[in-house]
């Protein structure tokens, strides 16, 4: 239900585009960790996917559409705002295929967000909207209200609207008034109803268009019904609320004119349009039926659209024993050349006939063929075997652990190829964190920091969590300089060449590295005429090696 009333709402408001402006549009996408939320058992990002794809699928080629995202690439992070689409015309479909890529993690910069796409539309220049969606509230101490005021002075013509996925009332006036200071409208995804008033207005308030001859009236209450079936003789899908009805006039060349004269999100759906040849046109997720069909006012034509279509709900696990679905978890539906998918538990249409459904948690991946009846609802386990490595390390055994974001642990294949080298299966910044999706099998862990590295051999279990250290044997030597214009640490003793390597360096008069135990050698270096100086010194692992040179 919930998922229809978004539609409904996204739908109206971008099918009143050409009402709310004359310039370019951007939609404000809502990629926060929140769009994780379920509503009725469906991640609301994953609604949201569906959703602006079908919008986008039904808006003429003239549109001029943008993207802007916030908070899909960093956790914790104000500024992750994408301009992720420039408003253009023809771009409906790069939008869907941004959004379907959308992964949410990060906080909701929702004002910045839409500061940053009202100077992409050029407001103080040109008349433009924007249309926020968003699942809460702003994050990042930002004032939505004060920033509608701001852009309604600052720009010749802008209106920002704004739908509240999923919000609360209360929650919904703190961000009603971006639209409501921009002359924009606040709608509710929830509320079919205020969205149908809200609109009314809306469009009342548009420029009144020319008049038009009064129309004949016609013969029947309805001259055409729409009736979409999943099989051949499967029954009408009279309360389904995801097949879309369009019926497009033809011109006398037979092409489809850029709007629908009658549409609707329903199964079963009748209108009366005037009489002519149009294209009927039905479509349920990524599933299309047409037909062009002569329409006219004396009598109803029923156009029935068989789909030859199933439904498959996909439940990926790691394991056969574990008891919901693992949210991480990729799944897509192939069929009849194209495909459709979420992550976490998965439901789509799909076309009758042989169908391919394939996972992956990481680079856990699997792929299994089914066929699919038209009518049926296809229900799956899709088992992808994945275990998670969590790491950690230490300087020495029984020594001090490694923390930080500085040491970087990788799974590797555990045999090496001709040249040494092993293939990394993936990789982290710093110990424990959310660990690393493999495969079962044996591999080893690879940690390396600063100049030191170590492995240690692993074995991964789907559905078990693997926690492995390993010893990089090191200690730290912390060098300080006063005056210095450069730190060297070299190793410890010369070549047979009489060479000696330098390990690394820096610009400063302080500096820091990790080696394995041994002897070294600091270099360091002054501006000017001042001698440079050198000094051995030795590390130990798991311990820090503090040395003042003057």
């Amino acid at each position: 239900m919930f998922r229809t009333r978004l539609l409904s709402v996204l739908a109206v408001l971008f099918f009143a585009l050409p009402a709310f402006a004359d310039g370019k549009t951007i939609i404000v996408l809502d990629g926060s960790g929140s769009m994780w939320g379920q509503i009725n058992g469906t991640t609301k990002i994953e609604i949201a996917r569906e959703t602006l794809r079908r919008v986008m699928e039904t808006l003429p080629q003239n549109t001029e559409l943008g993207l802007v995202a916030y908070g899909h690439r960093e956790k914790g992070s104000c500024s992750d705002i994408e301009i992720a689409i420039p408003p253009a015309a023809g771009t409906a479909g790069a939008i869907a295929d941004f959004a379907d890529r959308l992964n949410p993690r990060g906080k909701t910069p929702l004002s910045e967000a839409v500061r940053q796409a009202a100077a992409e539309l050029r407001i103080e220049e040109n008349a433009a909207t924007v249309i926020l969606v968003t699942d809460g509230l702003e994050t990042c101490n930002a004032d939505p209200c004060a920033l509608g005021r701001e852009l309604e002075a600052a720009g010749v013509d802008f209106t920002a609207h704004v739908v509240g996925f999923g919000l609360s009332e209360e929650e919904g006036r703190q961000v009603a008034c971006l639209a409501e200071n921009t002359g924009g409208l606040y709608l509710k995804a929830d509320d079919a109803g205020q969205l149908a008033e809200a609109l009314e207005s809306t469009v009342a308030s548009a420029p009144e268009p020319e008049p038009q001859p009064e129309p004949v009236p016609a013969a029947v209450e309805f001259n055409v019904r729409g009736i979409a079936r999943l099989s051949e003789n499967g029954p009408d899908m009279t309360d389904n609320t995801e097949v879309r009805w369009d019926f497009i006039p033809l011109g006398e060349n037979g092409e489809p004119a850029k709007r629908s004269a009658a549409g609707a999100y329903r199964g079963v759906f009748a209108a009366s349009v005037p009489a002519g040849t149009y294209r009927a046109k039905a479509q349920l997720g990524r599933i299309t039926y047409e037909t062009d069909v002569e329409l006219t006012t004396d009598r109803t034509t029923d156009v029935v659209a068989v789909l030859d279509a199933g439904r498959v709900e996909v439940t990926p696990k790691r394991t056969p024993e574990e008891s919901g679905a693992d949210q991480s978890a990729r799944v897509d539906v192939h069929f009849d050349g194209t495909k459709a998918g979420g992550y976490g538990e998965t439901s789509v249409w799909a076309k009758a006939g042989t169908i391919k459904v394939t996972g992956n948690i990481g680079k856990a991946t699997v792929e299994e063929t089914h066929q699919l009846t038209a009518g049926e609802t296809l229900k799956l386990d899709l088992i992808i075997g994945s275990g998670l490595v969590v790491p950690a390390a230490v300087y020495a055994e029984g020594g001090p652990e490694v923390e930080g974001s500085s040491i970087r642990f990788e799974v590797k294949e555990a045999k090496a190829d001709l040249n040494g080298n092993r293939k990394t299966l993936s990789g982290q910044y710093g110990p424990g964190k959310q660990g690393m999706d493999v495969p079962p099998g044996d591999y080893v862990l690879h940690a390396r920091l600063g100049k030191a590295e170590a492995m240690v051999p692993i074995t991964v279990k789907a559905g078990e969590r693997t926690e492995a250290t390993v010893n990089i044997n090191a200690g730290v030597l912390a060098v300080s300089a006063p005056g210095a214009y450069r730190i060297e640490f070299l190793e410890g003793k010369k070549d047979i060449q009489g060479n000696q390597k330098t390990l690394s360096g820096t610009y400063a008069a302080e500096a820091q590295e990790t080696l394995t135990p041994g002897s070294y050698e600091v270099l360091v270096q002054y501006e000017g005429d001042r001698a440079e100086k050198r000094e051995k010194v030795s590390v130990t692992a798991g311990e820090r090696t503090e040395v003042v040179i003057e």
